[in-house]
């Protein structure tokens, strides 16, 4: 063998005493822990000499010859894991400072192994079985497993052989581990819905799983399993392209903080039941969702809420604390007068229960939904908490203009605004003009500070918008434009915009050239 540095032998692929030496993709995750050992030594210890301190350091950059592997238990071929095989090395020819030097990285406190290993992924993690004894088998008592795209690694592009791979891996890991789990991660891209993650599950929540998280990426929907929904435990669950049918004995997860579905199927009642029977609940996120169009949240601990995906309707209850929110529809269509359920107004129905909201985003087509029926002046309760507002709009719709405008009134301490135009076909509405004289009047002065414009096109609408935004802001610091893709668009643009008046003598307009 040759004295190449990078001839370190990981122990967790098959080898023999002829052995060939690893290449250095093997060797260079190690080489990073000898590095966080080495930093630990120097701040506890003062400076050492690399030359006379041998440590994980020189485990790492002194090649040995493998011998015979014995109490070998499990092994997994091509770069998998598995225990590490007892290791009988070859004597040293000369005389060795390991004789003599403590070996220091066998003595580093528990707590910072456990920091080393936290930074590792799951198959590097294992590998650090061969540093010692004391390092052998602290893989298995982590806290957190993460299998994704870096827990596997095969010479072939083969889906199959990569999905068998990974759910070996998966198995070993479980059955190896020793004591708490509080996290459990499967993302990789690879993944399909098989009956071995039921079984999994099932494993998981008899262990008392905090953190579920488990991502489908190809393949159907995947149902998930009963047991899921008996574990009390939870307190985040995080699903992606799954199907959700709990059994009729289900009683919510009272411990449940943060709940993310995405790409997911589940019934109406099914949905209602989960948000209110999570009285923990403080983040929730749902993307593109199947199975109901009418949200209902009833949720007293909320404070998070991201919400995107093709709905008829949207309702608050018991949101009191709710502080940040962002909602995209993504259905264009034609909005029925009778949706508003008694209400004159979907603004005044949806900011009922959202009286402290500090951050909020209105996407795609929701603001659309919003200017459906009476369109007030102001809110009857304005927000005095909103500092950040972002709205995507369609400057060719008056009610949307006039929706945009409500919110503003109704935000007396807003600091940021964001304003994307979507362009749309042209409404009946465009024949009208609006008439910015009793805009002017009835809204107050501004706190803006901060605003940024995608999007324009240069129409008379956007220009008046922002007309308005420059004449009543009086603390502006900077309002960044940005048009569509149009040669045509820029310098006319930029002449109007340096015709506009400014309330802020700090006003900075900056003109940006779209991408």
């Amino acid at each position: 063998m040759g004295q190449d540095s990078d001839g370190f032998i990981v122990g967790l692929c098959k080898a023999s005493s002829s052995s060939p030496t690893p290449t250095r993709s093997q060797n260079q995750s190690l080489s990073e822990i000898a590095c966080l050992g080495w930093n630990y030594l120097i701040a506890g210890h003062g400076k050492f000499s690399l030359r006379k301190d041998y440590g994980l350091a020189d485990r790492v950059s002194k090649p040995f010859k493998l011998g015979a592997l014995e109490g070998v238990n499990h092994l997994i071929e091509d770069g998998g894991i598995g225990l590490v095989p007892n290791i009988r090395r070859e004597q040293p020819q000369s005389p060795c400072l390991t004789d003599v030097e403590p070996d220091r990285i066998s003595f580093l406190p528990g707590h910072v192994i456990d920091q080393i290993l936290s930074h590792l992924s799951i198959r590097e993690a294992v590998r650090t079985s061969v540093l010692s004894s004391k390092w052998r088998y602290k893989w298995a008592t982590l806290p957190n497993l993460v299998f994704d795209s870096e827990c596997v690694s095969v010479a072939s592009q083969d889906i199959m052989i990569i999905k068998n791979k990974l759910l070996r891996i998966v198995d070993h890991v479980l059955l190896l581990h020793s004591g708490p789990i509080n996290k459990f991660r499967l993302t990789h891209r690879d993944l399909i819905g098989v009956t071995d993650i039921d079984r999994w599950t099932l494993h998981l929540c008899r262990k008392s799983i905090k953190e579920f998280v488990l991502e489908i990426w190809k393949g159907q929907r995947y149902k998930i399993h009963s047991c899921l929904f008996s574990c009390q435990s939870l307190t985040h669950l995080e699903l992606f392209n799954c199907w959700l049918k709990p059994p009729s004995t289900f009683q919510g997860f009272k411990n449940l903080k943060s709940l993310d579905l995405q790409h997911v199927t589940l019934a109406q009642d099914v949905f209602e039941n989960l948000i209110s029977s999570c009285p923990l609940l403080e983040r929730l996120t749902l993307m593109n969702f199947d199975g109901f169009t009418h949200l209902n949240i009833d949720a007293p601990n909320l404070l998070f809420f991201d919400i995107g995906g093709k709905f008829e309707d949207i309702s608050f209850e018991n949101t009191f604390q709710l502080a940040v929110v962002s909602i995209g529809l993504y259905l264009n269509f034609e909005i029925n007068q009778s949706r508003l359920h008694g209400c004159s107004s979907n603004l005044l129905r949806f900011f009922v229960h959202l009286p402290h909201v500090q951050r909020l985003e209105v996407q795609s087509y929701f603001l659309k939904y919003l200017a459906v029926g009476v369109v007030p002046i102001k809110l009857q309760r304005p927000c005095i908490d909103l500092s950040y507002l972002s709205l995507r709009i369609n400057f060719k719709d008056l009610k949307e203009i006039s929706a945009a405008l409500c919110l503003l009134r109704s935000s007396p301490n807003l600091q940021e605004l964001e304003i994307l135009a979507r362009p749309e076909e042209q409404t009946v509405l465009l024949t009208h003009t609006y008439c910015w004289e009793d805009v002017y009047f009835t809204c107050p002065v501004m706190q803006l500070r901060y605003v940024k414009i995608d999007g324009i096109s240069g129409i008379k609408p956007e220009l008046d918008f922002i007309n308005f935004l420059l004449l009543y802001s009086t603390v502006l610091e900077r309002m960044t434009v940005t048009p569509v893709p149009n040669p045509n668009v820029g310098p006319e643009l930029m002449k109007e915009l340096l015709r506009f008046r400014r309330a802020s003598v700090r006003a900075e307009i900056i003109y940006l050239e779209p991408s």
